[in-house]
């Protein structure tokens, strides 16, 4: 098997920016999958904030496997670069016919960063069916920020997604997307493996970017979600324009003239 990284496409990172996540099926071997059960029902040692991934896994543990997977590995360099630091790991375990779930909810508190973003990895190691309840996303809500759980009150949104997926899923998210994990009315238990990477690299053109200016990047970027309302729905687009231009280094990007439009000052450009 090949261990070159498989780098993004420029339309797989716009669609990243414009959903806020991102989904690998079954890219995890069976035989890893089946390790990983033993390896989550041990204790995983802490990892410190902010440890560079050779010293947070060592080499041939179960994660720095898991994230040496050329097609994890690529998706993380395109979007977090080819150094990033561990933030932390946890194994969210959900129990048999639980009767409770997350609230809907954006990890930590309010980040408002326009020019960068940290990626959580959500690894599966089992087939998540949907009476297994799954993870529940929000897409496009990752750049309407909240702190924490103040979306917690809401119950469902439309065009949410419940992940169902065969085993051996990866998701990548954006730090800022709305999910929460959903209730468990199987008789399995369910597991995900989560680990959030900070970058240490400026976020710029990470990715293969042969495809930079075919007309699908726009496409992507201009999605609309049906949870999206009329008008506030709008700035989301704008949010991604904005995202998208620090990421391309294209400070010129534009989706219909809009960043462009209400950026326009010619009172500044007179004086200078």
């Amino acid at each position: 098997m090949s261990t070159t990284p498989q780098l993004l496409s420029s339309v797989q990172v716009a669609r990243f920016v414009a959903h806020g996540f991102l989904r690998l099926d079954g890219v995890v071997p069976a035989e890893m999958n089946a390790e990983a059960l033993d390896v989550f029902a041990a204790d995983l040692p802490a990892v410190p904030y902010g440890t560079p991934v050779p010293k947070a896994f060592p080499e041939r543990s179960f994660a720095r496997r898991l994230v040496e997977l050329p097609a994890v590995a690529g998706a993380l360099q395109s979007l977090v670069g080819p150094d990033p630091t561990v933030d932390h790991h946890f194994v969210h375990t959900r129990e048999p016919h639980e009767g409770s779930a997350q609230p809907l909810h954006a990890d930590a508190l309010i980040d408002v960063r326009p020019d960068a973003f940290d990626v959580q990895l959500m690894y599966y190691p089992q087939d998540v069916t949907a009476d297994m309840g799954g993870t529940l996303v929000v897409p496009g809500s990752h750049l309407r920020r909240i702190n924490e759980s103040d979306a917690g009150r809401y119950q469902n949104l439309l065009g949410q997604t419940r992940l169902t997926c065969s085993a051996g899923t990866v998701m990548l998210l954006h730090h800022g997307i709305w999910h929460g994990g959903r209730r468990n009315d199987s008789d399995t238990v369910r597991h995900m493996y989560k680990i959030r990477f900070n970058p240490t690299v400026p976020q710029v053109r990470l990715w293969d970017v042969t495809d930079l200016n075919s007309p699908a990047v726009s496409e992507e970027l201009g999605r609309t979600f049906p949870w999206y309302e009329p008008a506030t729905g709008r700035l989301e687009i704008h949010n991604r324009i904005q995202l998208w231009r620090a990421l391309s280094g294209d400070s010129g990007f534009d989706i219909d003239h809009w960043a462009t439009r209400i950026a326009n000052r010619p009172a500044l450009r007179s004086q200078s």
